[in-house]
């Protein structure tokens, strides 16, 4: 594997900051949420960083690799076409699921694959589809998780470690997301290092989070906490990454704060690396395997073995999307938790899922809470509008459907609150709001289900 280019002390773009990371001293580079930019209409002042020579890397965050099914040939083009309107060297994705399409669900979030064999088939399977669509290199980012799947059959290193091996990915190793790990799933960061192949590495990731109740909580909201720190030392003293970037998702502190918190990252990457002898006794990763060019009867064979394969290969799709739609209904539609899981903490993960609903909505829509009558009344009609039902459509499409459902209720029940919320709903939505007696067949269909 080729090594990677430098890159360099960078940090995550958001419009929130976007003054404040051009002005930031010795940055070398940033990294966008792919969904959130249009390659035609880059904001200003990213166009100004590209100009004036800054690195810019898509970041996706709604593939969903890690899904039972292949993957959305308009999403991968999509994010090819902002890696070429970027000059990216690379784009980033994660190792992970986001929906399912029977039933169709959106989790509007990043959910643990099952480390088993066929979970590992069908990713391989999936970034193989997506690296023949992309024009740059791919590279997949560990998640952080608040729980375990049963019956898993690998670690985390060997399952990172296969995965590189069959298919020639990168891999953006997130060293928040290893403590987060460490704390919810009793996970070894130092054994996660020493396990993967290293040499595989396209950047790192550092972000801030909190802990609640023995729940560490991955937010993008807190400062960097020295623990974190630390393993991004421990990273260090076994490679020196070409890359690392500092994310921070909401709560942005002062410009000062910032900057300071990328100075630490400096510190430590610039201190001498401690020797760690477990680094030397590492296996190379194997190169992907290549097929040879063969004779007509082994044509034929080869045909007939391949058709076996595809039927084991969407055998195991069937069984993993069985497994992680059985899992998703249970987080965002009220449905039983699944035999084998932490019921307490499928239930932490039920309220961190509507919680983030609830603030994304917000953001996409950030005119609802205002017409509401302020950030709480908003919050607990969101929250009681989405238990039990879940997204299905994305978040510009939950705002949408969340106003239609309160003006068929007749909310809200100021007048003149609902008249603002019925002009929002139609300026977006292109009709007219349900009349009344279409309000009542609805809601009398919603109670008899």
């Amino acid at each position: 594997m080729k090594p990677m280019a430098h890159l360099g002390v960078g940090i995550g773009w958001r419009p929130e900051i976007a003054d404040a990371v051009e002005r930031l001293d010795g940055l070398d580079w940033v990294e966008v949420v792919a969904e959130n930019v249009c390659p035609g209409h880059l904001p200003e002042a990213l166009g100004r960083l590209r100009e004036r020579g800054t690195r810019i890397v898509p970041h996706g965050v709604s593939l969903g690799l890690g899904g039972a099914d292949r993957p959305d040939p308009d999403k991968l083009a999509a994010l090819g076409e902002r890696a070429v309107a970027l000059g990216a060297p690379l784009v980033t994705e994660h190792i992970a699921f986001v929906r399912t399409s029977s039933p169709l669900l959106e989790a509007g979030h990043l959910l643990p694959v099952p480390r088993t064999r066929d979970a590992l088939d069908v990713l391989c399977e999936n970034v193989r589809i997506a690296q023949d669509a992309l024009p740059v290199p791919l590279a997949l980012e560990n998640i952080a998780a608040l729980f375990s799947w049963p019956g898993e059959e690998m670690t985390e290193g060997q399952f990172l470690t296969e995965l590189v091996e069959r298919t020639g990915v990168r891999l953006l190793i997130d060293v928040a997301n290893l403590h987060t790990n460490r704390v919810n799933r009793g996970e070894d960061p130092a054994a996660v290092l020493d396990a993967i192949p290293l040499e595989a590495l396209a950047y790192v990731h550092v972000a801030g989070g909190v802990e609640r109740g023995g729940v560490w909580h991955d937010t993008h909201a807190h400062p960097v906490p020295p623990v974190v720190l630390d393993l991004l030392a421990e990273l260090r003293s076994r490679v020196a990454p070409a890359g690392v970037l500092l994310e921070r998702d909401d709560d942005f502190p002062p410009e000062a704060e910032l900057a300071g918190e990328l100075t630490a990252i400096r510190e430590v990457l610039t201190a001498t690396p401690r020797a760690l002898p477990a680094a030397a006794g590492r296996p190379a990763v194997r190169a992907a395997a290549t097929t040879d060019p063969v004779s007509e009867p082994e044509a034929g064979a080869k045909a007939v073995d391949e058709a076996g394969a595809e039927a084991v290969h969407q055998a195991a799709r069937t069984r993993v999307g069985l497994g992680q739609a059985a899992l998703l209904s249970a987080l965002v539609a009220g449905t039983p938790v699944p035999e084998g899981f932490d019921r307490a903490r499928i239930r932490v993960q039920v309220r961190a899922l509507a919680a983030k609903r609830a603030d994304v909505v917000a953001k996409v829509a950030p005119e609802l809470p205002g017409i509401l009558g302020g950030r709480a009344p908003y919050r607990e009609a969101f929250l009681a509008y989405a238990k039990g039902r879940p997204m299905t459509a994305g978040y510009r499409r939950d705002a949408l459907d969340f106003a239609e459902h309160l003006l068929i209720q007749d909310l809200p029940a100021d007048p003149a609150a609902r008249r603002r919320l019925t002009a929002w709903w139609r300026e977006r939505a292109g009709a007219r709001p349900p009349r009344r007696i279409v309000r009542w067949a609805r809601a009398l269909a919603g109670r008899a289900a």
